[in-house]
């Protein structure tokens, strides 16, 4: 075989040009969104388990307490989402310009044009058409926000479920309301439960999604969740510069 000169691939390497680091992320959101990650995960694997055991400890199941661990796992992580929530909305107020609430509210015409953008591209429908953001797209902050919402009815409704265990206690006291406003406690059982599934749904789409802007984008978007900003491109325009 003859000698030929082979053309290296370079679509996969790094964009050439002149490349900056940007700090958009604070600590304190930083570790935030661990917290609360972590925290969902231990919430939604402990709920589904106390919704309906899918294993039950061998031999004595008083000495196992197996129900007994899962329920205090769940209600420490409920504990610790609802920390960092209260921080989070104080943060919404005192962080930085890619923090704070507007820019997780969607609400200018051009957001809507923008997020719609976005999803086509997420769908691989005229990607290069992709609107560039250094902090969240609308697409983004359209599903933050619902998942706050969400975040919220699940602390609802599964604080409410824990007063049951106690009627004299505080809990109960304070959430009594919410089983006759959602029709009755079965019904507050079962949106907790179907919002769980939510969470479970959410989670690999947003790892996927953090992963495919990597990817393609080449910007850092998960490392800076840890470092706390992205590599740019000097050239590049962000819609939220």
């Amino acid at each position: 075989m003859t000698g030929a000169t082979v053309e290296p691939r370079t679509e996969r390497l790094p964009r050439e040009g002149q490349y900056q680091w940007v700090g958009i992320w604070g600590l304190p959101l930083r570790m935030m969104h661990w917290v609360a990650a972590l925290s969902i995960v231990v919430l939604a694997v402990t709920g589904l388990y106390i919704g309906k055991p899918y294993f039950i400890a061998g031999g004595d199941t008083a000495s196992h307490f197996l129900m007994g661990w899962f329920r205090m796992i769940h209600f420490v992580a409920a504990g610790l989402l609802v920390v960092t929530a209260i921080v989070r909305i104080y943060w919404l107020f005192a962080g930085n310009r890619y923090e704070r609430w507007r820019a997780l509210v969607p609400v200018r015409p051009k957001d809507f044009r923008n997020m719609l953008r976005r999803l086509r591209s997420y769908v691989m429908i005229r990607p290069e058409d992709e609107p560039k953001y250094l902090g969240h797209n609308p697409m983004q902050q359209f599903s933050y926000t619902s998942l706050y919402v969400v975040a919220f009815v699940q602390v609802l409704t599964g604080f409410a479920l824990y007063g049951q265990s106690n009627p004299g206690g505080i809990f109960y006291g304070m959430l009594n309301w919410v089983g006759p406003l959602f029709g009755g406690m079965p019904v507050v059982r079962f949106v907790h439960h179907i919002f769980t599934w939510v969470f479970a749904i959410f989670i690999p789409i947003h790892v996927y999604l953090s992963v495919r802007a990597d990817i393609l984008e080449h910007g850092s978007v998960i490392s800076s969740m840890i470092s706390g900003g992205r590599i740019v491109a000097v050239d590049d325009e962000f819609e939220d510069e």
